[in-house]
């Protein structure tokens, strides 16, 4: 048994052709109702998912500025034992 895609509706854009999809494509109408279509195909996380996700991306920048700050630290001490003042 062959399995069948499945498809969407065609939009207007794919629809027209030529110098018709160039006025769909500037049609606010139509830039909407794709921008709903798409957003109804998002899947949104959950809270929890949200709130623990949101945590490890502030640990990581938290981690990356100290690391930076230490790197940085590191580096002006190396310079003021080369370049004494």
């Amino acid at each position: 048994m062959a399995e069948e895609e499945k498809r969407l509706p065609e939009s207007p854009i794919q629809a027209a052709s030529g110098a018709d999809a160039a006025k769909a494509s500037l049609n606010p109408s139509v830039f909407l109702q794709e921008t709903k279509r798409e957003l109804e195909q998002v899947t949104w996380p959950s809270r929890q998912q949200l709130i623990s996700e949101s945590i490890a991306v502030i640990a990581m920048v938290a981690l990356s500025a100290t690391l930076v700050y230490f790197l940085d630290d590191l580096f002006v001490k190396i310079q003021a034992a080369v370049f004494p003042s």
